[in-house]
């Protein structure tokens, strides 16, 4: 077994990282969307650099594009992210783990050693879904599961997924063709920043997945009365903001009971109707439930709705609930997390268990296959932000990872 030099694939990857990042719609800040001209571009330099390390290149029916190692058998392992950015991004979320791939592998390529199995680095392109109200559309074509009903659906110019396809040239009738068979696809694995602070706080900078996050959206709409904010009493008041307040403060106490296995956000909150000398008679909101264990998940909402009917009703409040989104835990495969977990070590890392609390293109190839996650330390935990960053040391180790990953995988 060679031993990969990390120090260098380190610095090729933060020279790669930084050289897809000025592929930007605006020149201020990094903006790529989905089958864009900036996705165009994005998606020729990673054929370039998929072409340089060896490997042959094609681009499926949504502009996915891939990088293929030919292996001795049938069966191909699978390694990808997304090259497209959500508004003003940072470079890592995404294009990491495509271009640690890249450089796996082609450190096969440049030996010129057959696998057991083949090797595909796909490059997906709308993991972000920050053009179409839909996302993960290119892996889900890749899984074999894409909705047409997808191609109806606007941009904010009104312009339909499927019009936005023909311009870049590409043809919704070749979209099935895109799916791989079920007995050619191993595994698929993902290299992504964490996109949070666990690894840093534990001084690693690798981490194995152990699943990504079931999600409920809860959405809350507190009624009661709006009144003149000097005349009515305290004691008489049915007030929807302050119902509201201690929902938010629920949601809260509730997921730190569960001592990690929960998370709970409140990103949005309406008043209607507000003013600084109205009491708020009427208050919606939207709660973010996360959990790595379904039961849990299912757990937390029950007994948040449960609390919210109890509060509403002392406070005189009028309630509604509606569960708006309901994604399902993906389990990661446990051989694949033992694999990613010995390579790590084999680096000098001692992999943390972690659950990934973001979606990721996995969710969609889980369809079609087992998957794994190999998570890389990012400064202060920051993403989706121009801060965002990791260490070209950080992104060495990971390849250097993969790449034993790889050799000692048997499918």
């Amino acid at each position: 077994m060679t031993v990969p030099d990390s120090v260098s694939l380190g610095e090729r990857a933060d020279l790669m990282i930084r050289t897809l990042a000025s592929i930007s719609a605006e020149p201020n800040r990094l903006v790529r969307g989905f089958l864009t001209p900036e996705h165009r571009a994005a998606a020729d330099l990673v054929g370039k650099w998929m072409r340089e390390a060896g490997l042959d290149v094609s681009a499926d029916a949504l502009g996915t594009v891939r990088g293929r190692w030919a292996g001795e058998g049938r069966k191909r392992l699978l390694i990808g992210s997304h090259i497209d950015t959500v508004i003003d991004a940072g470079m890592f979320d995404g294009p990491l783990g495509v271009i640690v791939g890249i450089l796996a592998a082609g450190h096969f390529a440049r030996q010129g050693r057959k696998l057991p199995f083949g090797v595909d680095v796909l490059a997906f392109g709308d993991e972000e879904g920050s053009r179409f109200p839909v996302t993960l559309s290119s892996s889900l074509a890749v899984a074999g599961h894409f909705d047409a009903a997808r191609l109806e659906t606007k941009d904010a110019a009104g312009m339909s997924f499927r019009e936005v396809l023909a311009q870049y040239g590409k043809s919704a009738a070749d979209i099935p063709a895109a799916a791989y068979a079920r007995d050619e696809a191993a595994a698929y694995v993902e290299v992504h920043i964490e996109q949070g602070p666990v690894l840093e706080h534990r001084g690693q900078p690798l981490g194995v997945v152990t699943a990504i996050a079931g999600q409920t959206y809860v959405n809350v709409e507190l009624l009661g009365e709006a009144g003149h904010a000097g005349t009515v009493p305290m004691l008489l008041r049915r007030d929807a903001l302050a119902g509201a307040a201690e929902t938010v403060s629920l949601a809260e106490r509730l997921a730190r009971e569960t001592k990690g296995e929960v998370v709970a956000t409140v990103g949005v909150l309406r008043i209607s109707n507000a003013a600084g000398n109205v009491i708020p008679g009427n208050v919606a909101l939207i709660v973010d439930i996360r959990s790595g264990s379904d039961a849990a998940r299912h757990k937390f909402v029950d007994v948040f709705k449960t609390e919210v009917r109890a509060l509403a009703e002392r406070r005189h409040l009028g309630v509604t609930m509606t569960d708006t989104r309901n994604v399902p835990t993906t389990p990661c495969d446990p051989v694949l997390q033992d694999g990613l977990g010995k390579a790590i070590k084999s680096v000098g890392g001692e992999p943390i268990s972690l659950v990934s609390g973001a979606g990721h293109d996995g969710m969609a190839m889980a369809k079609l296959c087992p998957v794994a996650m190999m998570f890389v330390r990012c400064r202060g935990g920051i993403s989706h932000n121009p801060a965002e960053y990791t260490s070209p040391a950080d992104m060495g180790l990971a390849a250097a990872a993969l790449i034993t990953f790889i050799e000692t995988a048997t499918f």
